[in-house]
């Protein structure tokens, strides 16, 4: 066999592997979607479809999830806990679980931020406490900032609020370039490497918590197997780094009730560079530091709803 006839046969074995993992990452992501529907409505804002999931009644809360995440990750007590007093909005943030994100909308967390704000004035919230787990915190820092209308107070849990020097081991495959690569990988990798990987990747954004073991549905971590998903958590990732050293510079502007809550032992997030020096840049922040890691909604979720409830009323005592 010459060289091109090989390089001819080794071609053509790459296009049928490469097509065998697109097909196992459709059908995948197609029984994934089946198995854990939408548990909310598509509330659609300036065309911008977002997924939302409305409970309760009385002052109203907006929570917002972090990286790779979705409404899911509010499910382990906290919701049916606070919707006992509070009308309780719970999001998919643009591009995450079913806020599906169009190819040509932006994945900035200004935009991300526009969205919501359309949200808050289309569902009549009423300046909410908005409540940001992770990288939901620095959305809600953004929509605080550039849309200090549609806030009333900031509950922040575990939250991004620096730039990190670093990002965490357990993130950097998603810092892949450029675009063309993320996508083929995306579609054909990602599903696999993914259902691999899942247990150590869990593993390291629970430590040094145990990892709840329905989290895959009860959670919807599934969801984030899928494709779209995964370029999604790129774009959100990619687009810190344009995005916090201007958020950052901000901070004394806030004029809402800010309580921050934080593990002791979080490994993703340091609570003395996202909570401790947050404190310091806003006006009248609180800082409470607790037993435990990253995922306190999960694994802490009395606390962290008793934590929300305590910032509304600082809100209303503000008011």
């Amino acid at each position: 066999m010459n060289l091109s006839a090989l390089l001819s046969t080794l071609l053509s074995c790459a296009g049928l592997l490469l097509g065998a993992l697109a097909l196992f990452s459709w059908r995948t992501t197609r029984r994934i979607e089946a198995f854990l529907p939408p548990s909310g409505r598509i509330v659609e804002v300036d065309g911008q479809r977002l997924h939302v999931r409305d409970q309760g009644s009385g002052p109203p809360l907006l929570l917002l999830h972090g990286l790779g995440g979705n409404l899911g990750h509010f499910n382990y007590g906290a919701v049916a806990q606070l919707s006992k007093s509070f009308r309780v909005v719970a999001v998919d943030r643009p591009g995450s679980g079913y806020s599906p994100r169009a190819g040509d909308v932006p994945a900035d967390l200004s935009t991300q931020a526009r969205a919501l704000a359309g949200l808050v004035r289309q569902l009549g919230l009423e300046r909410p406490t908005v409540v940001g787990h992770s990288l939901g915190g620095a959305t809600a820092l953004t929509l605080a900032l550039e849309h200090p209308d549609t806030v009333g107070a900031l509950a922040l849990v575990a939250p991004l609020t620096h730039p990190p020097e670093q990002v965490p081991p357990v993130f950097r495959g998603l810092l892949m370039r450029p675009r063309w690569l993320r996508t083929l990988f995306a579609h054909t990798l990602a599903v696999p490497l993914g259902i691999a990987s899942s247990r150590r990747v869990l593993a390291e954004v629970f430590a040094p918590d145990a990892v709840a073991p329905d989290f895959a549905v009860r959670a919807g971590g599934l969801l984030s197997l899928r494709p779209a998903h995964f370029l999604a958590s790129c774009a959100d990732l990619q687009a810190l780094a344009a995005h916090m050293p201007a958020l950052e510079r901000r901070y004394g502007e806030l004029s809402v009730p800010l309580a921050i809550l934080f593990g002791r032992d979080d490994r993703l997030l340091d609570w003395r560079a996202n909570g401790q020096a947050m404190v310091e840049k806003a006006p009248g922040a609180r800082l409470e530091l607790v037993e435990g890691g990253h995922m306190l909604p999960v694994t802490r979720p009395e606390l962290t709803a008793a934590f929300i409830a305590e910032a509304a009323e600082a809100r209303k005592l503000a008011a």
